[in-house]
C-alpha cells in the first residue's frame, strides 16, 4: 500500500502473475492494509457498477461519523479514479489525486472516511467493485459537482462526460461548504484514530 498525496488515501499495486491461461493476483491483503491504514478494513457492503465510456460518477461522500471508507478496484476495462479532499480545515482542502484503475495493472485505491470519490469510465463496460466500511444510507450521502472548476480535476479531454441527473444537480465545493455539508478534517482524523489498531 503506497500512500497518496491526500492523507487517508493509498494505492495498492499488486504483483500480477500472467501465464498462458490468464493471470492471477491478490487484490486485497489484510495485513498490508492494516499496516498502512492503522486499522483493519471493516466490510459492511460490497458494490459493483458497470459504466459506458464517459460515465462520470461522483464526487460522492458521506457524513462523518461514520462516513464511508472505500476500497475500489476496476475488474474490467479502465477508469480514471479520483479522490478529492473535501475536509474543511485540511492542509490539502480542495486538492485531488487521480489514479488509473484497469484490468491490466489491477491497482486498487483506498480512501478513508471523509474523502470524496469520483471516477470516469474510459472504456465501455468498465466494471468497478467497491468494498465499503458502511452500508448505503441516503440521508447521510452527499455530492459535489465533478466538473466544478474549483476542484481542478483534469478529466480526459477526449471523453464526453455523462452524468446522472443527481450528479448534474450537485452543488459546487463552495456551495457545499456554505451549506455545512462537508466533513471537518479534525472530525475525520479523530474518527480514524478511534478505529484503533487490529
Amino acid at each position: 500500500m503506497r500512500p497518496l498525496s491526500l492523507s487517508g488515501s493509498w494505492v495498492y499495486e499488486p504483483k500480477v502473475f500472467p501465464d498462458g491461461r490468464g493471470s492471477f493476483h491478490e487484490w486485497f491483503k489484510a495485513p498490508l492494509f492494516t499496516e498502512a491504514a492503522g486499522h483493519p478494513l471493516t466490510l459492511a457492503q460490497a458494490n459493483m457498477s458497470v459504466s459506458s465510456r464517459g460515465t462520470l460518477r461522483g464526487v460522492h461522500f458521506a457524513d462523518v461519523p461514520p462516513g464511508q471508507a472505500k476500497y475500489v478496484k476496476c475488474v474490467r476495462g479502465a477508469v480514471l479514479d479520483v479522490i478529492v479532499d473535501i475536509r474543511t480545515g485540511s492542509p490539502t482542502f480542495g486538492a485531488s489525486e487521480a489514479v488509473r484503475l484497469d484490468d491490466l495493472d489491477h491497482h486498487a485505491v483506498y480512501l478513508s472516511e471523509g474523502l470524496g470519490h469520483a471516477f470516469m469510465a474510459l472504456t465501455d463496460d468498465a466494471t468497478v467493485v467497491y468494498l465499503c466500511s458502511e452500508g448505503y444510507a441516503p440521508e447521510r450521502e452527499h455530492g459535489i459537482h465533478p466538473l466544478d472548476p474549483a476542484l481542478g480535476i483534469d478529466w480526459p479531454a477526449d471523453v464526453t462526460p455523462l452524468l446522472s441527473e443527481k450528479d448534474r444537480g450537485a452543488p459546487t465545493l463552495a456551495e457545499a461548504r456554505e451549506r455545512g455539508l462537508l466533513p471537518s478534517y479534525e472530525a475525520c482524523v479523530a474518527y480514524r484514530a478511534g478505529l484503533g489498531p487490529s
